[in-house]
């Protein structure tokens, strides 16, 4: 691997509390040297000038699927994995809702063995510490892509249907980052025997708080919006009626949770209310609930439909105030992609669900920073530091000694989404073929 010096980029580091231009060397998937004058005098030194670039520490996604096994045509891991890794991904945790599930120690090890032959194939020549190359299928800024780190959720029950739990202790010694279905679970006799059976073992869980017989038929947020554009709504109570039952769960057991996406004010608050008394609580919501809120959806564009719905004007201006104050710790992306044919129907028969790996960072850079309601550290610290905290995994810093875990973004480049540029076999977004601002133009997954 070479040398390379990067000259005068703004180094974004939420650990060390870094937001300062300098330079930085890095050699063999090591950050070296981090100062105003670095002196390197080798002729094999790269030397980049990355002014008006952002170098931040290594994305890290809480939860998203993968088609792979079960639903290739919709996106294999490879493919998943080159999408997190152009959208700045350096780890990504996939939810157990595969075909099969990932329910047992052979489904596991399944996934494993895939993300490491994936390694072996993308490798290139390089020493294997990390740095391992995989082409992208086209062209593109990122056309040499790492291979993130990888990591699966063990799911909770049986082909994650939510009713018979599965050998927790026999998941939990596989490697699993941690225990979820990622969908909700209606009994909640099984979430608290789940929160006890699981209090001893220490991995992360993390469920949906989702009542599904408040939602019923709906596919937005209950409002106003949704009486305008004629759509059957979900109340917010569908929501906020199944967090307080977790949180009594919680409460009860001592045992720690992440809650899953979520998606109103009301439910922000009491977040902020039970970590106020000391419930040891995380959570997080997605990209998209940041972004956009119900009125997005007069367009009946079914890539808006989601679960759980667009939030109303005030849910999103709570979510966003929730992430900057801490009381929400991570943003989730959530990347659920599905085929042309699945998702090009009528707004309410549409899967819910879009992906996102590849287009979060700049959208939301732009909604967000470029409009100077957050700092870039804020954004930063909800998608890498806190999610990975929340994964109980150290968090990536940039100083000299440490692993290269590192995404270099371009915050003024325009380019357009569709299948060429997109890494993700699906298209299913509302920004296809459309021009965005901001790309990531590198991904250094780091040793390790």
């Amino acid at each position: 691997m070479p040398t390379e010096l990067l000259q005068q980029v703004r180094v974004i580091d939420p650990i060390s509390n870094t937001d300062r231009v300098t330079n930085v060397l890095i050699a063999d998937g090591i950050v070296q040297a981090i100062g105003d004058a670095i002196a390197d005098s080798s002729d094999a030194t790269e030397v980049q000038d990355c002014r008006g670039l952002v170098l931040g520490t290594g994305l890290v996604d809480l939860y998203s699927h993968s088609g792979e096994p079960g639903f290739e045509e919709r996106e294999t891991l490879q493919s998943l994995l080159q999408a997190a890794s152009a959208g700045g991904f350096t780890r990504i945790a996939i939810l157990p809702d595969t075909k099969p599930a990932i329910d047992h120690p052979g489904s596991v090890a399944w996934v494993q063995n895939r993300w490491q032959e994936l390694k072996g194939e993308g490798r290139g020549g390089a020493d294997g510490a990390g740095e391992a190359w995989m082409q992208a299928s086209d062209p593109t800024p990122n056309s040499r892509l790492p291979i993130p780190h990888l990591y699966c959720w063990g799911a909770l029950t049986l082909a994650v249907q939510g009713q018979q739990m599965t050998e927790l202790g026999e998941l939990a010694a596989t490697g699993i980052v941690g225990f979820a279905d990622g969908r909700s679970l209606t009994s909640l006799l099984l979430v608290r025997r789940l929160l006890e059976y699981l209090h001893p073992i220490a991995k992360p869980i993390a469920l949906w708080a989702s009542d599904l017989a408040l939602s019923g038929n709906g596919v937005m947020r209950e409002g106003q919006a949704a009486l305008r554009f004629g759509l059957p709504g979900i109340p917010a109570i569908a929501e906020t009626t199944a967090l307080s039952a977790l949180l009594e769960c919680v409460e009860t057991t001592g045992t720690p949770l992440h809650l899953m996406r979520l998606s109103t004010a009301r439910g922000v608050a009491l977040v902020q209310a039970a970590k106020a008394r000391g419930l040891p609580i995380t959570a997080s919501t997605t990209w998209m609930h940041l972004l956009l809120n119900s009125e997005a959806i007069g367009s009946y564009d079914p890539n808006l439909h989601l679960a759980p719905p667009l939030g109303n004007p005030d849910d999103q201006d709570a979510l966003i105030q929730g992430v900057q104050s801490g009381t929400i710790d991570a943003i989730a992306i959530d990347h659920t992609p599905y085929t042309y044919e699945e998702k090009t129907v009528a707004f309410a028969e549409a899967p819910p669900g879009t992906i996102g790996l590849e287009l979060a960072l700049p959208l939301l850079w732009q909604a967000l920073v470029a409009t100077g309601k957050w700092t870039a550290l804020d954004l930063w610290r909800s998608l890498s530091s806190h999610p990975a905290l929340c994964l109980q995994q150290k968090a990536a810093t940039i100083a000299p000694g440490q692993p290269a875990e590192l995404t270099l973004f371009d915050p003024q480049q325009v380019w357009t989404v569709d299948a060429r540029s997109l890494q993700s076999l699906s298209v299913n977004t509302p920004w296809f073929q459309q021009d965005i601002t901001g790309r990531v133009v590198r991904t250094w997954v780091g040793k390790g």
